[in-house]
Order: C-alpha cells, then structure tokens, then sequence
C-alpha cells in the first residue's frame, strides 16, 4: 500500500510539475516580441511601390497627352490677353497674298532703281576686304581678277605727323591715264625707310619701273597701277593705291577711259 500511494503521489506531482512547465512556457511565449518580416517581403514592397508609381505616372501622361489641346486652350483663356495675342492672332491666306504681292512690287521698284544707277558705260569695282576687283559694263562682268589694297598701317614721324595707308572708298572718276607712270615719292616713303627727306623736287623724289606700265589716276595722288612686287597681290600692302597684275592692268587701262566710274568699297 505505501508503494502504491507514493507510486500515486509521485505520479501527481509529476503531472503537477509539467503543468507548471507549460504555463511557463505559454506566459514565456506570450512575453516574446513579435517576429519581424522577412528579407523577400523587404525587397517585395518597395518593388511594388515603384511598381505601382510607373503605373500612376504613365495614366497621368496619358492624360496630359490626350488633353493637350483642351489644356491649351484653358490655359491661354486664363492668361491675360496680353500675353496671348500673338498665339491667338489669325494667319489669313488671303493676308499672305496681299503681302507677297507687296513685297514684290518692292522688290520691282528696288530693281529699278539698281539699273538706274547702274553705269552703261564700262566701270571697274574695288573691294579692300577680299582684295578683288570686277571690270563690268552693265550688268555683264567682263574681267574678274585679284589686287592689293592698303595695308592699314599707321606711320609717325619724329615730327609728330602721321600717315594712315588705307584705300579710300567711295565712287571715284579715272581723272587721268598714264603709260609708263613715274612715281614720285612722298615724304612718308623716306620715313618709312629712315632717310631724310630731301626738298620737294629733288630728282631722288622721282622713281621709275615701279608702278608697272600704266597708271589710272582717280583723285588725290591716288593710282590704279602695276606693281614688282605680284607675290604680295591679293594682300592688303599698299599704302593707299590699288596694284594689279600686269594682265588685268593692260584689259582695265584699255577698256576705261577718262571720266569712267571707279566703286571701291
């Protein structure tokens, strides 16, 4: 009998214990923090975030798209219409005609006047920027060729006097004609070489075989003329004259005569 009551009693405090056990465990368990989401669900939502953000933005594109017109339209209607007159000013065809048509009567008249003041007779034209002359008569061009033009630079005597060679532009007259020209030296030409100056007709003043073989005068000491120096042509060097080569100077010389017109620009 006492074995079978401590077999009894040891059975029950048995069960007792695991009784204890287990609620222990249940309040345990109960006390644990909850676990947190996984690696795959903190990757998964900011995709379906993004995800979800093209969605949204591509229906609102859409829409802007679709709508462009009526926005448009509501936009300029809210504006001030100072700021929408010149979106909202009709283009008639008919205004278009009116103003063609006017243009070309412009462009008629413009072209009148250009052959009124185009020379009949032959004339040669200048140009100092690209060193290149036309021999024309009327609207034909009858020789094309290179020269040389002035070189711009500025010279100063000890004497405080200064000399600018430049060409001058304008239209000018061929005041006289001349066959084997003789140069005669200026003050500058001694300067510019560092000799004295020697009294005004002082024979060392006057230089042949210089300036070619003819010579177009057209106004204060300034010539059309040839040149010894044609690797410079094309270039601005001179001091004022125009220089060509001795073909183009022979067809110039030849085919204007005193009183034609010089356009030099």
């Amino acid at each position: 009998m006492e074995n079978e009551e401590f077999t009894s009693r040891h059975v029950r405090d048995d069960a007792c214990d695991e009784r204890e056990r287990i609620e222990d465990y249940g309040e345990i368990a109960h006390e644990r923090p909850p676990k947190k989401p996984g690696r795959v669900w903190a990757i998964i939502v900011p995709v379906l975030y993004i995800i979800a953000g093209v969605l949204i933005g591509g229906l609102l594109a859409g829409a802007v798209v679709l709508e462009a017109p009526s926005l448009r339209e509501w936009l300029l209607a809210t504006l001030p219409e100072s700021r929408t007159v010149s979106a909202t000013v009709p283009v008639k065809g008919l205004d278009i005609s009116r103003e063609l048509e006017k243009s070309r009567k412009q462009a008629s008249v413009l072209e009148g006047r250009f052959l009124a003041l185009t020379p009949k007779e032959p004339y040669l034209i200048v140009s100092t920027s690209d060193n290149k002359i036309q021999l024309r008569k009327g609207r034909e061009v009858i020789r094309r060729g290179i020269c040389s033009t002035g070189s711009y630079v500025l010279l100063k005597s000890q004497d405080n006097r200064e000399w600018l060679f430049k060409t001058p532009r304008g239209m000018f007259h061929v005041q006289q004609k001349l066959v084997n020209p003789v140069w005669r030296m200026p003050d500058w030409a001694f300067i510019e070489e560092g000799k004295p100056v020697p009294p005004p007709n002082a024979p060392e003043r006057f230089e042949a075989g210089t300036l070619g073989e003819y010579g177009l005068a057209f106004g204060n000491g300034y010539l059309i003329h040839g040149t010894i120096y044609k690797r410079l042509l094309g270039m601005p060097v001179t001091h004022g004259c125009v220089r060509l080569p001795d073909d183009d100077l022979e067809v110039v010389y030849k085919t204007l005569k005193e009183g034609s017109k010089i356009f030099i620009y």
